[in-house]
């Protein structure tokens, strides 16, 4: 027997301990519901062999309310780092089968550990929550690690890209942790997110509702904004957040990976010259096909694919550069922008910026929407928002305007004016004040009303002002939009662009950060 035998005996039995997790029994159970473990899901995320662990015998020291020699696995939570296709990240991944994974102390401590690790060696975060919540037993230290946790999370926040993935229940003060990551992956199958569970909800208000409808991937992909990526299930949604690191920088020092796909950049797309359904921009049409035909071939990535679906914001590439979309969606809303769109575009905007990834709008923007509903909610202080993530930008900005470009919603979808490096105009579009109805009816007020026949004199003076001004070239003429292109030309002058804006430079004076309306 060697001097050392004993000691490395205890290593190996104590190791195998923390590697069982919850033990046999409850990693069975969820083997049968179709439900993957928490150090399934860290091998299923990361390159074969690179993951080393960070914190794996770390333990509460609790010893009230049957604590004392209760042993929970890695403290309920798998913390370290590995990579990505090749690219170092830094990973938490809750363990529902210990104590449910709980909130803790240390728990949270491991949490701190990883967001400070990843801010100081310039690597992305990855979270994997699945969680049961607080851990009740600690008290104020687990009130208190929560606090740690996020001042931790939000001043690595624009220095490391954070994910979370919500493949587990995440409820209560809990949920604030992926809910303020830069990207939220929900599955469809696991991923609960809530500050209140339902009991608590039928406690309070006596109404019979489901977790499903509380807190299911529905609730907020669609409704609250709050998850940005929803995937089938555990396996989908870990393939979605490798497919997202793959645009994003690992901190806010470096560009994004460039990837060549042998995509012509110069590539002509004929069907785009017929591309709209009529040249007066009445008919509703879909902008996604345009998106796609337009960046590399099968690139574009979408966020927010069920929330505000009149606006479509995603990463795709152009000759291999990753670049952020923003796009006006006809199809619903007629494209407009209300409250939830330009939260969505702003905050979208704001990411890019932080990790110096270009912004690319395609745009078709009747208006910001108007009436008593969207004034109540906040539609000036929501709308501003757009115009702070614009005008702050230091990032490559490129505008192509395919269809309406009017009044406020003219600079919310970038303009010149606003901050854009170069605009591109199709001689479809139609920029201006308001449209030609609109402004018919107020100048010409007058003269309608006292007309003989007042529906011919308004159709007159509509078609006198739309011939004048509603079109691409007097902003043209102006300076306001840098060419009026051809549609199959599209593609060519982005990719010229962004190639020409690579190594843009902006200097500013010093301040904190603008002072956004939220």
């Amino acid at each position: 027997m060697g001097k050392f035998d004993k000691l490395y005996d205890d290593y190996m039995k104590r190791r195998k301990t923390v590697l069982a997790m919850g033990g046999e029994k409850a990693l069975a159970s969820r083997r049968e519901k179709g439900q993957t473990n928490a150090r399934e899901r860290l091998d299923m995320l990361l390159d074969p062999g690179t993951f080393t662990e960070v914190g794996t015998f770390m333990r509460h020291r609790q010893h009230d309310f049957g604590m004392a020699d209760k042993l929970i696995p890695a403290e309920g939570v798998v913390a370290g780092y590995g990579k990505v296709d090749g690219r170092y990240v830094v990973v938490v991944s809750e363990d529902f089968t210990a104590m449910a994974g709980t909130f803790g102390e240390y728990h949270g401590k491991k949490f701190v550990w990883a967001c400070d690790f990843a801010k100081e060696k310039g690597w992305p975060f990855v979270g994997i929550n699945d969680s049961g919540g607080a851990r009740l037993q600690e008290g104020m230290d687990t009130l208190e690690a929560y606090g740690w946790t996020f001042r931790s999370q939000i001043l690595a926040s624009g220095i490391v890209p954070q994910i979370a993935l919500l493949l587990g229940p995440c409820l209560g003060g809990q949920a604030y942790h992926p809910i303020m990551n830069d990207f939220l992956i929900q599955s469809k199958k696991t991923g609960y997110l809530g500050i209140a569970g339902p009991a608590f909800v039928k406690t309070q208000t006596g109404e019979d509702i489901t977790l499903e409808k509380l807190a299911g991937w529905e609730a907020h992909a669609m409704k609250s904004g709050g998850t940005h990526v929803v995937g089938e299930d555990d396996k989908d949604s870990i393939a979605m957040a490798k497919k997202l690191l793959s645009y994003l920088p690992s901190n806010n020092k470096e560009k994004p990976p460039r990837v060549e796909n042998g995509d012509d950049p110069e590539r002509e797309i004929p069907e785009l010259d017929e591309f709209l359904p009529d040249p007066n921009l009445r008919t509703p049409y879909n902008m996604y096909p345009l998106i796609e035909k337009v960046v590399d071939k099968g690139s574009f990535f979408e966020i927010h694919k069920y929330f505000a679906r009149n606006l479509i914001v995603g990463f795709a590439r152009f000759n291999g550069r990753a670049a952020g979309i923003v796009s006006n969606q006809p199809m619903v809303l007629m494209g407009g922008l209300d409250c939830d769109a330009s939260d969505k575009l702003a905050r979208f905007v704001r990411f890019c910026d932080l990790f110096n990834i270009p912004v690319v709008t395609f745009v078709d923007c009747p208006a910001f929407w108007i009436g008593s509903p969207h004034e109540w909610k906040g539609i000036l202080r929501h709308g501003a928002k757009t115009l702070f993530a614009w005008a702050d930008a230091t990032v490559p900005l490129i505008s192509v305007m395919i269809g309406k470009s009017y009044a406020g919603a003219h600079y919310a979808m970038l303009d010149k004016s606003i901050g854009a490096d170069l605009v591109f105009a199709w001689p479809t579009s139609k920029v201006n004040i308001v449209g030609a109805e609109t402004a018919a009816s107020i100048i010409f007020a007058k003269e309608i009303k006292e007309a003989a026949d007042p529906k011919e004199m308004a159709r007159q003076r509509i078609e006198e002002y739309r011939t004048k001004y509603e079109h691409p070239y007097q902003p043209a003429e102006r300076g306001y939009t840098d060419d009026v292109i051809m549609p199959h030309d599209t593609r060519k002058y982005v990719c010229r662009a962004l190639e020409m804006l690579e190594n843009k430079q902006v200097t500013r004076p010093w301040r904190k950060y603008s002072n956004i309306n939220l």
